[in-house]
């Protein structure tokens, strides 16, 4: 029996793990996550649009980051489209994108086999402007990271400057093409006031790494 022949559209989902959220869901997960009028907000993958014109529709600015230079010409026409003038579409890698220094949230249905990455690339540096992130991940993820006390060395690294929690519990079946798990919200927000000062991060991260067992 001859394989499957994969479109072009196929080998970019594997390749960039892309799972696109359903616009039901993805309005309800903004709805939950409380923006204000006029907040700046990075999205992380934004792929379709479902979060992107979600928090378009809340008076947000909206910098959408979109890696597969497809969707990003899709996302940029439809924003014409629907006169959404608050949404800037950058076409770039989002651990290559350089944080805003200004106060900012973060919103993203990151791709799973990046989560990792992208949360040292968020959380690292607490010198940046972010204020509070909401990540779909994996639902195992979302529920090591909320771990009290942390389970893990990045989590207890991070834990001066950032507090953990899970928000809503996505079905598999909320994405497309369908993953093999569920997913869950993982709310991100600042310490004020923080444990330790940011300009500590580096050594006091360095100080995790050797003593981690």
């Amino acid at each position: 029996m001859s394989a499957v022949k994969r479109t072009p559209r196929d080998e970019r989902r594997r390749r960039l793990g892309q799972n696109f959220l359903r616009p039901d869901v993805a309005d309800a997960v903004v709805a939950e996550a409380a923006f204000e009028d006029g907040d700046l907000v990075v999205e992380i993958g934004a792929g379709r649009g479902a979060l992107t014109f979600a928090l378009a529709r809340r008076g947000v600015r909206v910098i959408a980051l979109e890696r597969d230079p497809v969707w990003a010409e899709h996302l940029r026409r439809e924003a014409a489209r629907r006169g959404a003038d608050e949404v800037s579409v950058v076409c770039c890698d989002a651990l290559r994108y350089r944080l805003p220094r200004r106060p900012f949230r973060a919103i993203g249905s990151i791709p799973f086999g990046a989560t990792t990455a992208l949360l040292r690339h968020l959380l690292d540096d607490p010198g940046s402007g972010l204020e509070r992130a909401d990540l779909i991940v994996q639902w195992e993820v979302a529920r090591k990271r909320v771990a009290m006390p942390p389970t893990t060395m990045l989590s207890t690294s991070w834990a001066p400057w950032w507090t953990f929690a899970a928000g809503r519990r996505i079905p598999a079946a909320a994405f497309r093409p369908v993953p093999a798990v569920d997913a869950a919200v993982l709310r991100v927000a600042r310490r004020a006031p923080p444990l330790l000062p940011g300009h500590l991060a580096p050594a006091y991260g360095a100080f995790v790494r050797r003593h981690w067992k």
